[in-house]
């Protein structure tokens, strides 16, 4: 007797469940009851409401939550609780998730690591420098250089640096000729999917000779005054790729940076000098030179230093003192009564142990005591009425140079510090308030010699801090200040639209904000919320779009979706702007892997399963009768996989339809005991067919589909479905049954009839897997001088290419780098035609440009010069004593480049007494005894350049030339120059034959 009558009971209870991150959790139970009762879950004594993650789900009397894209912080315990008019129950189920932990362990173990870091050098001006590194990651790690924050190619010609990967995850990094402006530090940045390594190195370059005679050709002198005592400051703003040198002269002797020096970029992109509390001596013409590969520019200033009104009777006299000595500065004021104040630069000093101040009538004294290097410097003394006298004084001891007193630089930006000691391997220490500083991949410590150089890479405000090195009993300290960038979060869009028009979709789209430009938004962030619900999930993000459309698909459930979206940078993100209205969505599922009959003997387990396109809740049923989990059925669900499990089938499931339902989705298979007679009517594709790929179809949109199929009797009826639906003879398809051939005709594909296919004959039922696709979309044949340009620079030139559908879309790369509009690229589609169009050609735009589709590309070469007239060959004499052997050599920047060495404009070949050779960068052609008929031109031709050698074997006979080698380079230089130039645009394979017309050319000239 049931006491409690209809009050709820568990009929199967909600068991432990076990997950991995990021897939769906369902916990289950089946509950009856009368009256039906309400049924809710809670975790730690909350109610789960419905929304967002959580989704509650009923069939029948199986009560079913769901949560989506679980996390560890989903694990605990769940109860379900059930209740009506006459009782209530409960019960607890465990989910547990795993798989984070070793997630990171993976993430820990795979990330990039340096196992050899990229030292420090120091380079003379016109060396080559080279960085190299070892590295570790799985997947390989992809490597980025960069100078001082900066990629290499914004900064850099593409010849002047190269970088290179080599077995064993080698990485360098060369930069060729070294300059000035070369010097910095260089990172190399290593990432992969499982995250980021860095490490820092520092290029010091030492000027050499050639700057110190360069007068002020060719500069007009603008004029400039200053008060004596005063600052003056010059700014040149110079523009160049690669960065140019800058080089400062006084009367045309060369300035470094010193005590009342200093030599800058500004933060708006100035080259900057300032002298410091002027003098008479300063008076002079200061000249800023430019120059990179390209050329040279000079700007000059003319500075005059005008006397105060009131002048000191005696001034301050320079000093050089040692270290703890003792330092005396006087000076004479024009009156008893006129007050004084003592400055060192910019700091007040007060009388004290460290300073003594003395007047007595017109006579001023300043006594430094236990002299220091950071006493050195600017010391000024300054009357009421604003006139100064100037000292500098020089402390000479350990510390050859010293720290500047105070640093500023930029958050994110590098600050370098530079020493320098008066003897090599001397012990020395960097520190930072009061903290001995040690090497890391942010921090690099470096020596060269006598120099000892600190480095904070992309500083943060939490770097700045008295820094102080010390070498013996000598120190000398900077204060570092890093300033905070502007942390501003962007406004939020404006305009927001939604269009609902097409069926199961949102088109929502936007307008950036009025102040985009001076505040740039990275991008943009939409989120949806579920009507009824209080929880806003993120469900997409976007860079640069601002429009996108939202499909069925996207949704884990069929609901009305509200939308809203904001602006996001490094800095945090804009307000939320929602979207006016909602729109109804409602996920699509499709099958990816249908049912598949079974035969299982008696007594053994049968397993169905299908594979969807989406994961959706679903429904089986044996012979139309729903199936509820219990001991002989058992139903799983992983993502989008979807299974049954028929413990110990029996003879009288023989013939069992199995059928599973889900949104639309139907699919159906049969269970066949072995040993139980066959049915009387099968398919004879299920016994001709061994693959079972025969059964799918591949068809491309406006072609026929035709299934076929044959019985084993014909006089069955058939039915055909798709996708679970039956299928009836419409304009369009056609069914035809013709003895025992049963088949289904669709006179032209499109989309729509992709699906699953099935004819079921009763007994038997046989499915086809028909995928609709696309037609491939092609180039048509672009012409092979279209595909290859030789341009000078500043032309403007295009690609264009055609492809066989005009509404395709293309994607445009130069060097595997996805191209995207900016100034000076267009992109024009017209039609069929594809256009990239580059309005003024510069030599980064030199690459291999190709345009894809999803099933064809297309390659175009583009090669872009200077101004040749810029370029002059370079020429090489040798006098040899017959008898001698003698060697020409030259290096390439390309080692694998080939090259051809001639003679008097002929080719020449290995033979005896002439040997070609080529090692690494190097070429040489190496005669081991010079005769006489050696005498002549020979010349190194590559692709793109020669260099040519004119070669004078001394001996008995004495040959005839000309007796003005002035006139004969000449000759030489403006034939090869008007001769290139009129070849400029040829191609490659014609340009070997220019260079040997150059030099016939010479040697007409000789």
């Amino acid at each position: 007797m049931d006491v409690f009558g209809g009050a709820p009971r568990f009929l199967a209870y909600p068991r432990a469940v076990g997950v991995q991150t990021g897939t769906d959790a369902v916990l289950k139970c089946q509950i009856s009851g009368d009256p039906r009762p309400a049924v809710i879950w809670e975790r730690n004594n909350e109610k789960v409401h419905p929304g967002g993650r959580y989704r509650v789900f009923e069939d029948g009397n199986i009560y079913n939550l769901i949560i989506t894209g679980v996390t560890t912080e989903d694990s605990g315990q769940y109860i379900c609780k059930a209740k009506n008019c006459i009782g209530e129950t409960y019960a607890a189920a465990t989910l547990k998730v795993e798989g984070e932990a070793q997630e990171m362990e993976l993430r820990e173990e795979n990330k990039p690591r340096f196992l050899i870091k990229p030292l420090s050098t120091r380079v003379g001006r016109g060396e080559d420098a080279v960085f190299s590194c070892k590295l570790w990651g799985n997947p390989r790690p992809e490597v980025v250089w960069e100078k001082d924050g900066r990629k290499l190619n914004e900064i850099f010609e593409s010849t002047h640096f190269s970088v290179g990967y080599q077995d064993g995850g080698w990485y360098q990094l060369k930069i060729f000729k070294t300059r000035a402006p070369d010097g910095g530090v260089y990172t190399c940045k290593a990432r992969n999917e499982f995250g980021e390594s860095l490490a820092g190195a520092v290029l010091l370059v030492d000027a050499g000779p050639g700057h110190e005679d360069e007068g002020n050709r060719n500069a007009k002198v603008k004029m400039f005054a200053v008060t004596e005592g005063k600052h003056a400051k010059f700014r040149c703003f110079v523009t160049g790729k690669p960065k140019p040198e800058i080089i400062w002269r006084k009367d045309g002797r060369l300035i470094m940076s010193g005590r009342r020096y200093l030599l800058y970029e500004d933060r708006e992109g100035y080259f900057t000098l300032k002298v410091l509390y002027c003098k008479q001596q300063d008076n002079g013409v200061y000249v800023c030179a430019a120059s990179n590969t390209a050329g040279q520019t000079l700007s000059a200033v003319h500075l005059s230093v005008k006397e105060p009104p009131v002048r000191f009777k005696q001034p301050l006299n320079d000093l050089q003192v040692w270290e703890r000595d003792l330092a005396v500065l006087e000076c004479e004021v024009p009156e008893d009564s006129i007050p004084i104040t003592w400055y060192l630069e910019d700091r007040r000093l007060q009388p004290g142990a460290k300073y003594g101040m003395e007047e007595w009538g017109t006579k001023r004294r300043l006594t430094i005591r236990d002299i220091g290097v950071d006493d050195d410097g600017i010391y000024l003394c300054e009357m009421a009425d604003g006139g100064r006298s100037i000292a500098e004084v020089a402390v000479k001891g350990t510390i050859v140079r010293k720290l500047p007193r105070k640093v500023d630089v930029l958050e994110g930006e590098n600050a370098a510090f530079c020493v320098e000691v008066e003897e090599e391997e001397m012990e020395i220490h960097w520190y930072k308030d009061g903290t001995e500083l040690r090497e890391t991949h942010q921090t690099i410590l470096k020596s060269f010699g006598k120099t000892h150089i600190l480095v904070f890479v992309n500083t943060t405000p939490q770097d700045s801090g008295l820094v102080t090195f010390y070498v013996g009993r000598s120190k000398t300290s900077s204060q570092l200040r890093v300033k905070g960038a502007r942390h501003c979060p962007p406004s939020c869009p404006v305009g927001v639209q939604i269009n609902t028009e097409r069926a199961n979709a949102a088109l929502l789209s936007w307008i950036p904000a009025p102040d985009s430009r001076k505040n740039p938004p990275s991008g943009y962030v939409l989120e949806r919320q579920e009507v009824g619900s209080q929880e806003w999930l993120q469900c997409l993000t976007t860079d640069s779009a601002t429009s996108v459309e939202i499909l069925g698909d996207s949704v884990p459930c069929e609901a009305d979706y509200r939308f809203r979206i904001c602006s996001v940078n490094k800095y945090g993100r804009s307000d939320n702007v929602e979207f006016p209205r909602s729109v109804h969505l409602v996920p699509v599922a499709r099958i990816q892997t249908p049912l598949q009959d079974a035969l299982v003997p008696e007594g053994q387990d049968a397993l169905f399963s299908i594979e969807l396109s989406a994961s959706v809740i679903g429904t089986w049923f044996l012979n139309g009768n729903q199936l509820q989990e219990e001991d002989r059925f058992s139903m799983r669900r992983t993502r989008t996989h979807q299974s049954l499990r028929i413990r110990g089938v029996r003879d009288t499931d023989n013939g069992a339809e199995i059928t599973f339902i889900a949104y639309g989705i139907r699919d159906s298979a049969a269970l066949y005991i072995q040993g139980i007679l066959s049915p009387l009517c099968i398919f004879m594709n299920h016994i001709l067919a061994s693959d079972d790929n025969k059964l799918n179809k591949f068809v491309e949109v406006g072609n026929p589909i035709v299934l076929y199929c044959e019985l084993s009797n014909p006089e069955a009826p058939v039915h055909w479905y798709k996708n679970g639906v039956e299928l009836h003879t419409v304009e369009g398809l056609h069914i035809q049954s013709e003895g025992t051939m049963r088949r289904i005709v669709i006179q032209s594909a499109d989309f729509s009839h992709s699906g699953v296919y099935s004819c079921d004959a009763i007994d038997d039922v046989i499915r086809f897997n028909v995928e609709v696709e696309a037609k491939p979309v092609r180039f048509s044949a672009v012409p092979e001088d279209e595909k290859n340009k030789y341009l000078k620079e500043g032309q403007s030139f295009q690609l264009q290419c055609e492809v066989t559908d005009p509404s395709a879309e293309v994607c445009w790369y130069k060097d595997g780098e996805v191209l995207i509009p900016e100034a000076g690229l267009d992109f024009q589609p017209d039609c069929a035609l594809r256009r990239l169009i580059v309005h003024s050609a510069q030599p980064c735009h030199s690459g291999v440009y190709v345009c894809k589709t999803m099933d064809d590309s297309v390659q175009f070469t583009v090669e872009i010069k200077g101004d040749f007239s810029f370029k002059l060959y370079p020429i090489r004499e040798k006098s040899i004593e017959a008898g001698c052997p003698f060697e020409l050599q030259c290096e390439i920047s390309n080692p694998s480049a080939p090259v051809c060495w001639y003679k008097d404009g002929l080719p020449l070949l290995p033979q005896n007494g002439l040997s070609i050779q080529s090692e690494d960068s190097s070429r040489s052609l190496v005669v081991p005894s010079a005769d006489l008929f050696h005498s002549g031109v020979y010349s190194c031709n590559s692709e793109d350049d020669v260099i040519i050698f004119k070669v004078d074997v001394k001996g008995d006979l004495k040959l005839q030339r000309s007796t003005n080698p002035l006139k004969q380079v000449a000759l030489l230089y403006s034939s090869v120059k008007d001769q290139i130039q009129q070849k400029r645009s040829v191609t490659k394979t014609e340009r070997g034959s220019t260079q040997k017309v150059a030099i016939s050319s010479y040697q007409r000239a000789l």
